[in-house]
């Protein structure tokens, strides 16, 4: 059985501020690495990659250091070197100054198992947490810190650093779980207890429900910034499935395709009205959704924080299909007039817009202001193409970026 320490100097968080617009500093202290080129003197290796909440930004963290990456205009914000190793987790609250790291096998000061809380205003370490096992993932928002290990989810208040839940899950090595991030909502995803099954908590609301979205392992699984939505895929990798969170009706299944795949990415847009997954197939495909939120308004951004007014939350008509008129849907077979008789491949619902990705890497997508994509790779490599609304097809590539010079 896991247990935890917590140690923390000073015993409170600062608190981040309502709306955090810039990023971390930069003013680096003599013991930190400044900015360099993109290609390094000596390589190193790139332990991970994470978007912020709002996609506009992305941390790496390498063998040596880890690093804030803006997306639009595409620079690195800066890097820190705390000379006692790298670091596999590096987990942003939006761009204030606060982050959670974890840190490598190799680090000498921070061990796998040890969730560190960095102040980045006061360059060091404010607060800790430690586990008896390796931490899987870290998941921030303005009011909890979730750790995930790999038989257990630890949800702490954020201002105070006190325990307010445990959830036991099943083997979970890939660290799933992802939480909602708007201040009206407050919703937590996590795999259940049985192969398959999502655990879907609404605190706010003090709701549970599961969800029995697969037959096989949950692979990967996403939240809308509201947490009304989920989307999920299984080891399987050949469907993706959006349930609505507050009575896990299924609203919508689309198909990757029909070989088994390793997903390694789901994105869903903040206007709801896109879905982006990228697999070790080398593409990154998006789909167009037929759900929306009502009472809500779903063209705001993000980095807003004022998500929509969840004004149903007691029923699912919060939640219905549609098609918007100014987009186009999601092609099928020719076929598909014969749901119900032919197998259910012929009735599936496939992509609407692809980008082929030229690298033989794991790629995490994103979406980007008007109809973009930003996709970020563990060789180092960014991306930024678009896609037709309309139209859908091959997405042109805009943008190339090889921001880090990984080791071969």
């Amino acid at each position: 059985m896991t247990s935890t320490t917590l140690s923390t100097s000073p015993p409170l968080l600062p608190r981040p501020s309502t709306e955090p617009t810039q990023p971390p500093v930069s003013n680096d202290p003599p013991s930190f690495t400044p900015i360099h080129d993109a290609s390094d003197i000596n390589q190193i290796e790139l332990l991970s990659v994470s978007w912020n909440q709002d996609y506009g930004c992305f941390a790496a963290g390498t063998s040596q250091d880890f690093r804030i990456y803006n997306c639009q205009p595409f620079k690195e914000t800066f890097r820190r070197n705390l000379k006692t190793g790298g670091f596999k987790i590096v987990e942003m609250l939006f761009r204030c100054n606060i982050l959670a790291l974890v840190g490598g096998e190799s680090n000498s000061h921070y061990p796998p198992n040890k969730v560190i809380i960095w102040d980045d205003h006061q360059s060091r370490c404010i607060g800790e947490f430690a586990f008896r096992s390796e931490v899987r993932a870290v998941k921030l928002r303005r009011d909890r810190i979730v750790v995930v290990l790999e038989h257990k989810i630890y949800v702490y208040g954020f201002m105070d650093l006190k325990l307010l839940h445990q959830i036991e899950t099943l083997a979970n090595p890939r660290g799933l779980c992802c939480l909602s991030h708007h201040s009206n909502t407050s919703v937590l995803a996590c795999p259940g207890l049985y192969r398959g099954l999502i655990r879907v908590e609404h605190f706010g609301l003090n709701i549970m429900k599961l969800i029995n979205a697969h037959d096989s392992h949950i692979a990967c699984l996403t939240l809308t910034l509201d947490g009304l939505l989920l989307a999920t895929a299984s080891t399987k990798g050949t469907l993706i499935r959006i349930f609505n969170t507050m009575d896990g009706t299924r609203l919508q299944e689309v198909r990757r395709g029909v070989d088994r795949a390793d997903i390694y990415s789901i994105a869903l847009s903040p206007n709801f009205q896109w879905l982006a997954v990228s697999s070790d197939k080398g593409t990154v495909h998006i789909f167009h959704l037929r759900v929306r939120v009502f009472g809500g308004h779903s063209s705001s951004q993000p980095s807003s924080v004022q998500g929509p007014a969840l004004l149903h939350q007691n029923s699912s008509t919060s939640l219905d299909a549609l098609i918007p008129p100014s987009t186009g849907a999601n092609p099928s077979s020719s076929l598909s007039f014969m749901r119900g008789v032919l197998p259910k491949y012929f009735s599936s619902e496939w992509s609407f817009a692809r980008f082929h990705l030229p690298e033989d890497t794991q790629f995490i997508a994103a979406f980007g202001s008007q109809n973009t994509v930003v996709v970020v790779g563990m060789n180092g490599s960014f991306y930024r193409c678009n896609f037709d609304p309309v139209h859908g097809g091959e997405m042109l590539q805009q943008e190339y970026v090889r921001f880090l010079k990984t080791k071969t």
